[in-house]
């Protein structure tokens, strides 16, 4: 049996990876994240992932692993909203994607140690943030969860009071799509169901 490999420290992460019920462990990895903005969204995270997908699998031991990397970034009106670099770059993003619609993109990266096969998709989820005055959003970043979220908000946190709606894969605004992950591993024979 293949061992899941998480190349990620995020807690949401491996709290969704847990939601499999297959062994995993993780190997976490220092990786720079500079990237054109020029480049399409879809490229992005995809690029993302496999850079973290490749640091970890640098440091695996075991050759029947399967290295798994992600990536997840906000996107409004063609501007990439990364994690915020301060309170004041919170309030910003917030402001900008408060009432409207706007897209959350996730990376997803396989790699299969043994038989050298890497594979890479995105999945793309709308979500529609509630109207919010200023006093809303300077409330909701003193709680300290938009700090180190792309986009400033966290949907599974107390953020999920200022979603209106979504339309798509919420797992995929948590931090990563269960859906295409599994669809992934299906393709590198390790059985989810």
């Amino acid at each position: 049996m293949k061992t899941l490999v998480l190349a990620s420290s995020s807690p949401r992460r491996q709290e969704l990876i847990q939601m499999l019920k297959l062994p995993f462990e993780i190997i976490t990895n220092d990786v720079d994240e500079t990237i054109s903005t020029d480049l399409p969204p879809d490229r992005i995270v995809e690029e993302l992932s496999l850079r973290k997908a490749k640091a970890s699998t640098a440091r695996v031991t075991d050759s029947q692993s399967i290295v798994i990397g992600s990536d997840t970034i906000v996107v409004y009106s063609q501007q990439v909203l990364g994690k915020p670099k301060d309170q004041e770059d919170a309030f910003r993003m917030l402001k900008l994607i408060e009432g409207k619609t706007h897209q959350v993109y996730t990376g997803i990266t396989c790699i299969d140690v043994g038989e050298s096969r890497i594979i890479t998709r995105s999945k793309v989820t709308d979500v529609r943030m509630k109207a919010l005055s200023d006093e809303q959003i300077r409330a909701y970043i003193a709680t300290g969860e938009p700090m180190d979220k792309a986009g400033a908000y966290a949907i599974q946190g107390i953020g999920s009071t200022i979603i209106e709606s979504i339309n798509g894969d919420h797992f995929n605004v948590v931090g990563m799509s269960l859906s295409l992950l599994s669809e992934l591993l299906e393709e590198l024979d390790v059985k989810v169901l």
